[in-house]
């Protein structure tokens, strides 16, 4: 106030109201003297009080009436001048505050009478303001007085006095109560106890309030009253009032001045009294009016509802409840009741509008609706306002987009209808769609038809309204299309905005304020309020739980609804920004349901989103099953509001960024993602990425439909897992536009990063994404089965993402990680989806083995293992593509990790010994190069106890039938790993012995024996022996290739390795190895296939001796043989002194008999190769195949260690524990001798015997015979009669009769045995040189050996003498009568030329050609006589004999025999023999042992010299004469060695000589001369040499018995007598025949005739003449006229031949006298 108290403001008050005066004084002058008067006395009156008093103002106050009353009656002049001057006056008196209540009363009531007058109208209202603001001296009725004053005003024609008065009567009512609050002020340090007023007492009850405060209350009271229409109490002198102002001042009143109300009883009492019922009465007409409801529905027609009230009450409501909420609980909830039905859909636009706008303004204040919460919806038995709201808002947006705006009546539904929650249809005409079909750039929302555009309202959170401001307007303003729809929007965000914020912030207090009991702070939300109210809020736990339960009643009763809505905007929404507006919302939503455990509504917001992303109906079983289930029905109701969910309409008029393939089992064509897609998906990725932690289960929602996304978008796993763009591969590729492709490397790289957060969750939270990926797997899988599309990768990748990116608590995830893996993906039918699943599986293994774990894994075996694990569990696998991926993981492990498995090798190897046969093969050549990797760089660093596993496996390679090659080289490996074992024996037998010792103290302790393969053995040593043990498995493998490597790398081994062995373990190498193998080799051979193999796989042609199953295992088993044998021979120092060698023997030659045997050549001829190497017959050869080694070193016991070879060493192995010291340790007593004979006599008769039941069965013919027959081969007989002359040298002590008869049989039968037609040519050179084959050379060295044997050999040996003459007499008969095999045929090859042997059928057999045999046999028969002719045995068994009845054979065959040279050599043989043996013979004559050969001999004799043959027509005359000269030869043996003895000579066989002479010299046996025969035929000197014997012996010699010479007589007549014959009929035939030639055949006759005449009287001469008998002579000369008839003949030849016979009878021309008388007595 020092503005207007000051000296100078005084004095200068006083100047102006001197001069006022003055001034009116002047004005009245003329009309109004008491004006003037009183101006004039007032002019004083002033002077004097500014006189009298030191205080001016304070006198002026009190004499103010006296003061004031000059300008009073100057307003009553009603002169506008002088009022006008008067007011001016008035006020500035007021201003100064020096005016006092009488005073001021009397101004009021002057200023009511100007009122009346309607004068100065705006002057009064300029004064009234200032009397009442400048002091508060006015009260009670003056104050009243004022007020309505100008109220009264405010009612005038005037516009200008209208709004100034409305000014006004807004600044006095506040005034009134700026007063009352002042007066608290000033009371407020009085703690003066207010009476408390009775709810019953009477409204006029005010005595307590102060002065102001009640001029307040009857202020307020008296607005209520009118705007209810009733007659104010306090306010007299109204005339009239309108609602709209009355509730604009209440509303300004409630707004300004809430303290009032809230600290005055009386005044709540008025709110609760007045305001509220009055509010709700007015809001009648709203609640009850439908729009185009027909009028007929009701009786009285409704008041319509009247925007400017609806709108003011709407306001005054909104100020009751955020001001005065707390007093009007129940108030409010009919407000906000009403509000949410003001949305319905049926009422006017305007007023929804307004509505929508007043819950905007609640939607801000979020700590308000945690109230409404707390007081309504937490409250059993009250409206669930804050759910209402909500909801509410739901509606109405829906209720936007189904029903047009446009308020025509046709357009909308029946009333009613609605409520039923059936979609409205939009007309098709309705307005919305003239745009262009929604095609601006208007950010709108769209649905159905139904375009909205989006305003900009507000800014966000502030909830700044238009038609709530909207006071001027009296009719309802025009909404714009779009306005409600845009409020009701931002009500949405802001309410979920402030609901989070402030939930958030609070948690985040708890959590901060005590993290130890969050955990526990779980209370159900259902406790009575009553409870809450009274729990100790300084108890922080039980302050969390209440809290919490307001959080959560509050999400339950909101969530529905925002989603609601919420779904439907997104649906609808074109704009990008309120698009990524919208989602926020949900993904906040989500997430706080989330922290709060709320899980329906987390995954029911979290589904939206997920459905947001999808193409519209896009088949997702996960977004429909029952979490989502309350949201995919079309409506549901919220205690008892209907609420429609509406489903995503499918005419989006998004831009189209992608189209690609859904992810369904059956191809269903495309579909399309359009950019808000793509937004909403990354939305949930936004969510996985910052809110995994609060996910839980609806980690499988998220995981699904980011699967389907990045189906649809094409993105392909990667390694790593990470995705990234790649074609789709069936189907209609995949387009994108260049929008999404930007997006798409963003989008891959957000999905790997949220993998990668995965590390930063908590382990349930790990475990929760863990199952969501398998679950999610498990789908892909099922909708993957039964056919081949490519299958979603989605959750195996990401898995495989997760699981690397934890790595360091790998264990807790370990198990369901890879089981999954392992038991569904791996084992999937789909290949696509088992690589990956496989992929997933190995990489995690290789990153597991490779990361970085703290222990680190060498430390921690049991972490190895864990990972190692399931790579062995992939073996369960059958799928091939799974095991390759497998296998490549082992060989990645082994090359990065080999040198740390430690106790994971035997899992690794596992994995590669599982491999089976039937699994392909480039499995198997994977597996096996890591085997390879292994054997060539890892032995040395795996624990020994696994050396046995590599061999197992190497083994098992081995024996697979897949690729041959990789079959050998694994036989390779096993070698190079026996190697292995033998460079570092000393250090792996430590290691093995010390592990050994360590497990049987296990055993022990357990109480069970320990159990491993060869136990008794040293582990070393088992070692050894599984070694061999593979090789012998795999030398019955069923190929041949691999037979023949195994064994020869099982026999090398052994041979090159053996030594290091104990000797007692040579036991078992013996008979669980070696003739284990060999009995099951032998059991193969014998029942191999006989079938021919055509070709040997591909084009490999096979070669002929191979090409059955039969001749391959032959070779297998030849093999083996021959190995064992090799041992038993190099080995047999180790050997000799086991117990059992003679058994082992036994067994050994067992086996070579049964090879022997059997009926192949090739196995059966190397048994005996086999058998002469045990006998040391021949040395063991070295393999040939073997790179040439070093000397074997020697070492200081005189033993070789055989050479030592290996395919990569060429070089000797000393080992350092000598082989001395081997020996030394292995018998204590005494060193073995080392022997190279067989000592012991029972071996080598065992060796005999064996012998003998080779020969006998091998060469005993066959009973019957066909094509598939065998017949053992000449090279197999030759060896087998081979071995016998170095077995009988070990044998021959004990060799007796019996043995030899065995011999004779083997040796016979051997001969015997015939060739084969095809082999022939390669067994005999040449079918004209006469060459013994081997076998035959063996057989006369056989009888050779035995024969020099018995020479040397004491007396009782040389009884064997005659066998073998007998054995080789039968071999002599061969010449002519080739040996039968069985009933065999055979062609002869003597018979046999050289070209037509090659038409021989390949079956025929063909006996050999035995001639050169039977003669080499004859000669050693003539050699062995000669030095055996006087032997005893040799008399005794009358072995001359039968030499010659041997003999006699080709003799009498002479030209028929199959060689000429056979009787040739016979005829010298049995001269040479007779010359010899006939004067033993003579010698012997006496005793009869020879009495049988004579008649022998004769025959023998006959047989040859008039043999039957006939000689073949191509003998040469020189022939002839050479073999004519042979017979003369016998002839002349006859006359010398047997004639002249005839004393010592039985006297028939010389009768028999005797006839044979004759029959030699009168050629009896021609009884008809051919005429080819004639000029050869006649043996002149062997008839000349038979005609000289017989003469000189019978015509000489006195004839000892008559018959002889009567038999000569009687030969000679009958000769001649025949002579006489034939010349007579030549000579008849000739006459007649005329010119004609005689036949040729009678001319030979002839001519043989006349040649035999001459020899006879040529031999007739020769004899001594006493010897002839006279009448021979008589009968020779008669021949002579015949002779000489036949000179006429014509032939020449005949001529000839007459000539030669007449010359010699030239001698008879003179007879003598003596001769005839001779010839008479």
């Amino acid at each position: 106030m020092s503005g207007t108290s000051s000296p100078e403001a005084v004095k200068k008050l006083l100047e102006n109201m001197q001069s006022d005066l003055r001034a009116l004084s002047l004005e009245c002058k003329k009309k109004f003297p008491p004006v003037k008067e009183a101006a004039e006395s007032g002019i004083i009156k002033v002077k004097t009080i500014a006189a009298r008093n030191t205080e001016i103002l304070a006198a002026l106050k009190e004499n103010s009436s006296e003061v004031v009353q000059p300008f009073l009656m100057g307003c009553g002049t009603k002169e506008p001048k002088i009022t006008q001057l008067c007011l001016a006056a008035i006020q500035r008196l007021m201003s100064h505050e020096v005016v006092s209540e009488t005073a001021a009363g009397n101004i009021i009531n002057m200023l009511w009478q100007l009122m009346e007058n309607s004068l100065e109208e705006l002057k009064l209202l300029q004064t009234v303001l200032v009397l009442l603001t400048t002091n508060t001296v006015v009260h009670d009725e003056a104050l009243s007085k004022a007020i309505v004053l100008c109220f009264r005003l405010h009612f005038t024609k005037d516009n200008i006095t209208n709004n100034t008065a409305a000014a006004t009567v807004r600044q006095v009512v506040t005034v009134v109560f700026e007063r009352m609050v002042a007066e608290d002020e000033r009371h407020r340090d009085i703690t003066d106890q207010p009476v408390l007023v009775q709810g019953n007492s009477n409204r006029r009850s005010v005595s307590t309030l102060k002065p102001c405060a009640k001029d307040a209350y009857m202020l307020f009271q008296d607005l209520c009253q009118l705007v209810n229409a009733d007659a104010p109490y306090w306010l007299i002198g109204m005339t009239e009032m309108t609602r709209t102002f009355g509730l604009e001042l209440l509303e300004s009143v409630l707004n300004d001045f809430p303290q009032v109300f809230l600290q005055h009883q009386e005044f709540s009492f008025l709110l609760k009294e007045r305001v509220c019922p009055l509010v709700i009465k007015l809001f009648s007409p709203n609640i009850k009016f439908r729009q185009g409801s027909s009028t007929s529905s009701s009786p009285a027609p409704v008041e319509k509802p009247y925007f400017p009230i609806c709108m003011r009450l709407l306001r005054v409501v909104s100020v009751l409840i955020k001001q005065f909420y707390s007093l009007l609980v129940t108030e409010c909830e009919i407000f906000l009741s009403l509000l949410v039905k003001f949305l319905d859909a049926d009422k006017p636009q305007w007023l929804r509008a307004v509505a929508v706008e007043s819950i905007h303004r609640l939607c801000v204040q979020p700590q308000l609706l945690r109230s409404f919460c707390q007081s309504y919806d937490m409250k059993q038995h009250s409206t669930k306002v804050f759910r209402d709201i909500v909801n509410a808002l739901g509606s109405f947006i829906q209720s936007l987009f189904l029903v047009p705006p446009t308020g025509n009546p046709a357009a909308t539904n029946q009333a009613g209808n609605n409520n039923s929650g059936g979609p409205v249809s939009a007309p098709a005409n309705s307005g919305m769609l003239g745009i262009g079909g929604g095609v601006t750039l208007l950010p709108a929302f769209e649905y159905r038809g139904t375009w909205i555009p989006i305003l900009t309202v507000t800014v966000q959170g502030s909830a700044k309204a238009t038609y709530l401001e909207m006071l001027d307007k009296v009719e309802p303003p025009t909404i714009p299309e779009g306005y409600a729809m845009s409020v009701a929007f931002h009500c949405l965000l802001d309410l979920v905005r402030g609901i989070t914020s402030m939930i958030e912030g609070e948690l985040g207090e708890v959590e901060t304020e005590c993290q130890t009991t969050t955990t526990e702070a779980v209370s159900s939300p259902t406790q009575s309020s009553e409870q809450q109210e009274l729990q100790s809020t300084s108890d922080q736990m039980d302050k969390e739980i209440v809290s919490r339960a307001v959080w959560e009643e509050m999400v339950n009763a909101c969530w529905c609804g925002l989603l609601a809505a919420l779904s439907l905007l997104l649906d609808a929404s074109t704009d990008e920004a309120a698009t990524e507006n919208i989602l926020k919302a949900e993904l906040t939503m989500a997430a706080l349901c989330g922290r709060l455990g709320l899980v329906t509504s987390r995954d029911a917001f979290i589904t939206a989103i997920c459905k947001g992303s999808l193409p519209p109906h896009y088949a997702l079983t996960v977004l429909n099953t029952t979490t989502a289930a309350t949201l995919s029905n079309k409506s549901y109701s919220i205690q008892g509001q209907s609420v429609m969910m509406i489903s995503p309409s499918s005419e989006s008029h998004q831009q189209v960024v992608a189209v690609g393939q859904p992810l369904a089992v059956q191809p269903q064509g495309t579909v399309m993602l359009t950019s808000k897609n793509i937004q909403c998906m990354r939305t949930l990725l936004n969510l996985a990425h910052c809110h995994g932690a609060v996910l839980g289960t609806s980690w499988q929602l998220v995981l699904a439909t980011l699967q389907h996304l990045v189906w649809i978008l094409g993105l392909k796993p990667s390694s790593g897992g990470a995705l990234k763009p790649g074609r789709a591969v069936e189907g209609p590729s995949t387009v994108l536009t260049t929008a999404v492709m930007t997006d798409l490397p963003v989008i891959s790289n957000i999905l790997s990063r949220l993998f990668e957060s995965s590390q930063y969750l908590d382990d349930v939270s790990l475990h929760h994404l863990i199952n969501a990926l398998c679950s999610l797997s498990l789908e892909a899988m099922d909708m993957a089965y039964g056919n081949n599309k490519e299958p979603s990768l989605f959750a195996v990748a990401k898995l495989l993402e997760t699981g690397l990116v934890n790595m360091h608590r790998i264990e807790i995830l370990w198990r369901p990680l890879t089981g999954h893996l392992l038991e569904k993906v791996c084992q999937h039918p789909n290949s696509r989806m088992r690589e990956w699943g496989a992929e997933a599986l190995t990489s995690l293994i290789k990153a597991g083995l490779t990361f970085n774990h703290d222990p680190p894994l060498s430390q921690n075996q049991r972490l190895q293992l864990l990972l190692l694990n399931p790579l062995k569990e992939m073996s369960n696998i059958n799928h091939p593509d799974i095991r390759l991926k497998q296998l490549e993981c082992v060989l990645q492990i082994l090359q990065s990790q080999g040198d740390s498995l430690g106790p994971g090798w035997p899992l690794v190897l596992g994995v590669m010994g599982a491999i089976r046969n039937d699994q392909g093969e480039s499995l198997i050549r994977t597996a096996f190069q890591c085997l390879q990797l292994v054997v060539t760089d890892f032995l040395p660093t795996m624990p020994c106890t696994c050396l046995q596993i590599v061999v197992d496996v190497a083994g098992s390679f081995g024996l697979h039938n897949q690729e041959l090659n990789i079959s050998l080289t694994s036989i390779g490996l096993l070698w190079n790993i026996s190697d292995y074992f033998f460079q570092r024996g000393e250090t792996i037998e430590k290691e093995l012995n010390k592990e050994e010792a360590a497990q049987q103290k296990q055993a022990e302790e357990k109480g069970v024996v320990l159990n491993r393969p060869f136990h008794p053995a040293p582990p070393f040593d088992c070692l050894w022996l599984c070694l061999y043990a593979k090789l012998g498995e795999l030398c019955v493998d069923p190929r041949p290739a691999v037979r023949k490597s195994a064994g020869q790398t099982l026999f090398s081994t052994i041979g090159a390795h053996g030594t290091l062995l104990q000797h007692s373990t040579w036991h078992t190498v013996i008979w669980k190895v070696l003739f284990h193998l060999l009995d099951r080799v032998r059991e193969s051979s014998t029942t191999a296939d006989k079938e021919k193999i055509e070709s040997g796989g591909g084009n490999i042609l096979i070669h002929h001796s191979r090409d059955t199953a039969e001749k391959q295992w032959a070779e297998t088993w030849v093999l083996t043989l021959a190995g064992v044998a090799r041992i038993f021979n190099t080995r047999r120092y180790l050997l000799q002194p086991l117990g059992d060698f003679s058994r082992a023997w036994d067994v050994l030659l067992d086996h070579i008999q049964s090879a022997a045997l059997s009926k192949n050549n090739e196995v059966s001829l190397a048994a005996l190769k086999s058998f002469q190497e045990i006998l040391q017959i021949v040395s063991p050869a070295r393999d040939s195949d073997k790179p040439e080694t070093p000397p074997a070193v020697n070492v200081p016991v005189p033993v070789l260690l055989g050479p030592i070879s290996g395919p990569s060493l060429n070089r000797p192995f000393v080992r350092t524990d000598s082989i001395g010291e081997r020996l030394g340790r292995y018998s204590s007593s005494e060193p073995p001798v080392v022997t190279d004979e067989l000592e012991d006599l029972n071996l080598w008769w065992a060796a005999w015997n064996t012998w003998y039941r080779i020969g006998s069965e091998s060469t005993k013919p066959p009973t019957t015979f066909d094509k598939l027959t065998f017949i053992p081969s000449q090279p197999f007989l030759t060896a087998l009669i081979q071995i016998f002359p170095a077995l009988y040298q070990h044998i021959k002590t004990g060799f007796n009769m019996d043995d030899l008869q065995k011999l004779g049989v083997i040796l016979h039968s051997a001969v015997s045995v015939p060739i084969s037609s095809d082999a022939s040519p390669f067994i005999l050179p040449s079918y004209t040189e006469a060459v013994l084959t081997s076998l035959q050379e063996a057989v006369l060295t056989a009888l050779d050996v035995l024969q020099k044997a018995i020479c040397v050999g004491p007396e009782s040996m040389q009884i064997m003498y005659p066998a073998i003459f007998d054995q080789l007499l039968a071999f002599v008969e061969f010449s002519c009568k080739p040996p039968q095999y069985g009933q065999l045929e055979t062609k002869h090859i003597a018979n046999a030329k050289y070209n037509q042997i090659q038409l021989f059928a390949p079956a025929e057999w063909v006996a050999l050609n035995y001639v050169p045999f039977a003669e080499r046999s004859l000669d050693v028969v003539v050699d062995l006589y000669q030095k055996t002719a006087c032997h005893k045995a040799v008399v005794n068994e009358k072995v001359l004999q039968n030499i010659i009845k041997t003999l006699r054979v080709p003799l009498s065959l002479k030209y028929s025999c199959p060689s000429e040279s056979t009787w040739k050599l016979a005829v010298s043989s049995l001269l040479k023999v007779l010359s010899i043996g006939l004067p033993v013979a003579r010698q012997h004559a006496s005793s009869g042992k020879f009495d049988s050969m004579w008649p022998e001999l004769a025959n023998t004799f006959e047989d040859f010299l008039f043999t039957k043959s006939i000689p073949p027509d191509n003998l040469s005359i020189q022939e002839f004469q050479r073999n004519e000269s042979i017979d003369v030869e016998v002839v002349q043996l006859i006359s010398t060695e047997i004639l002249p003895y005839a004393n010592f000579i039985p006297k028939e066989f010389v009768g028999q000589i005797m006839t044979m002479l004759n029959k030699g010299s009168i050629h009896s046996q021609s009884s008809s001369f051919t005429e080819a025969e004639i000029d050869i035929r006649l043996r002149e000197e062997f008839s000349k040499m038979c005609f000289e014997t017989l003469l000189q012996f019978s015509f000489s010699n006195k004839v000892t018995t008559p018959q002889e010479g009567y038999i000569s007589r009687m030969a000679l007549s009958v000769l001649l007598k025949r002579s006489q014959d034939v010349l007579h009929r030549y000579i008849e035939d000739e006459r007649l025949s005329g010119k004609c030639p005689l036949p040729r055949q009678q001319v030979t006759e002839i001519i043989f005739v006349l040649k035999a005449v001459s020899t006879l009287i040529d031999s007739l001469k020769k004899t001594k003449p006493e010897n002839v008998d006279g009448n021979t002579w008589a009968q020779v000369i008669a021949l002579y006229p015949t002779l000489v008839e036949c000179i006429t003949c014509s032939s020449s030849e005949v001529c000839s031949a007459l000539k030669e016979a007449l010359v010699p009878f030239k001698d008879f021309m003179q007879p003598p006298t003596s001769k005839v008388q001779n010839g008479e007595s």
